[in-house]
């Protein structure tokens, strides 16, 4: 039994140190299988360092290959933003601004980015300084009303801001391998001590355009309403004018069939023009007195010769009915007869 346990001890401690080293080339080529394989996501950059040098940029999603002692840094290629601090400026016109700034950005550049920043709390940083100093050079060159626009003119700000831009991404593109999107200013305030002073004159410079802005409106007002009470007279002068030309034609025309009615029995129109007058003034309850030679009674007095015919005659002729009383009852009337002055006037 002992000499049997004896002689499989020296076949066992020949096999163990290989069974060690196939599992250790096993570990290793299991270990180098899973190294040289590496998956790159759809919003980021994948780097791959040798030694801490970049030997190649993966843009592309997905699953890639690379040697098994490289390394890879991931990067994120999605927009993103940075807002430096306020800050206070000094303009063109010893004016103190405090100016609020934003930047939109996202990496052009992966293998400078890393060499340079490396990491995102230093992109902000070094942007920022970027930021601000650009702010600063162009807001030193323009006076502080040129970034408020009363008057409605926004290019001025805008071509301020535009220049801002184009100097930030200039510089941060060759720098840092960043591509800024956009740099913009959000807000524009004034110092906690000057602000009061500012807006007193503000307030006072408003209130002077506001009033020549009210005058020269009163001034436009009364020469629209000079104009238009020049016009109304002018019209109204027309209207008279030809109103009074119409009236004047439709007069001569009344003259004229006046004097055509005239023409044709001047008595019974005389008789006529009596009555309608008696008729304007007199009604049911009017007793009138007239004297012996008044002019209705040299219309109603006198009594037709042989063969004439009295006008109240030819009025109810015109007229078509039948007279009330006959000619003699007219004449034994008192009012239709004749006073003795016209009597005697007759004889």
């Amino acid at each position: 039994m002992e000499t049997a346990t004896t002689s499989l001890n020296p076949a066992d401690a020949a096999l163990r140190p290989r069974r060690i080293v196939t599992l250790i080339a096993i570990a290793l080529l299991a270990w180098a299988l899973v190294a040289c394989f590496f998956a790159v996501d759809v919003t980021e950059f994948g780097l791959v360092t040798r030694f801490g040098k970049v030997v190649q940029v993966v843009h592309e999603p997905g699953l890639h290959m690379k040697a098994p002692f490289d390394a890879v840094v991931s990067l994120d290629k999605r927009l993103t933003y940075s807002r430096p601090a306020p800050a206070e400026y000094l303009t063109v016109d010893k004016k103190n601004i405090v100016v609020e700034s934003l930047l939109t950005w996202r990496i052009a550049d992966p293998e400078r980015y890393l060499v340079t920043l490396a990491t995102r709390s230093a992109a902000d940083l070094r942007l920022a300084d970027v930021m601000l100093g650009e702010v600063g050079s162009v807001l030193g060159t323009h006076p502080a009303a040129s970034m408020i626009a009363p008057d409605g003119n926004t290019e001025r700000f805008r071509s301020i801001v535009g220049e801002i831009r184009e100097r930030v991404t200039a510089y941060a593109r060759t720098a840092y391998g960043i591509e800024v999107i956009d740099a913009d200013l959000l807000r524009l305030s004034l110092p906690d001590q000057n602000r009061i002073p500012v807006f007193e004159r503000m307030k006072a410079e408003r209130g002077k355009m506001a009033k020549e802005y009210r005058t020269a409106g009163e001034l436009q007002g009364r020469k629209i309403i000079a104009q238009a009470d020049r016009e109304k007279t002018h019209i109204e002068a027309e209207a008279y004018s030809k109103s009074q030309r119409v009236k004047a034609e439709g007069d001569a025309e009344a003259t004229r069939i006046y004097s055509a009615a005239f023409s044709r029995n001047p008595a019974f129109y005389r008789f006529l023009r009596t009555l309608q007058a008696y008729e304007k003034f007199m009604d049911e309850n009017t007793t009138l007195f007239l004297p012996a030679n008044s002019e209705v009674l040299r219309a109603l007095g006198p009594l037709p010769r042989q063969g004439a015919v009295s006008p109240s005659r030819q009025y109810a002729t015109a007229k078509r009915y039948k007279p009330a009383q006959t000619e003699t009852q007219a004449q034994s009337t008192p009012l239709a007869r004749p006073s003795p002055e016209l009597e005697g006037r007759s004889q």
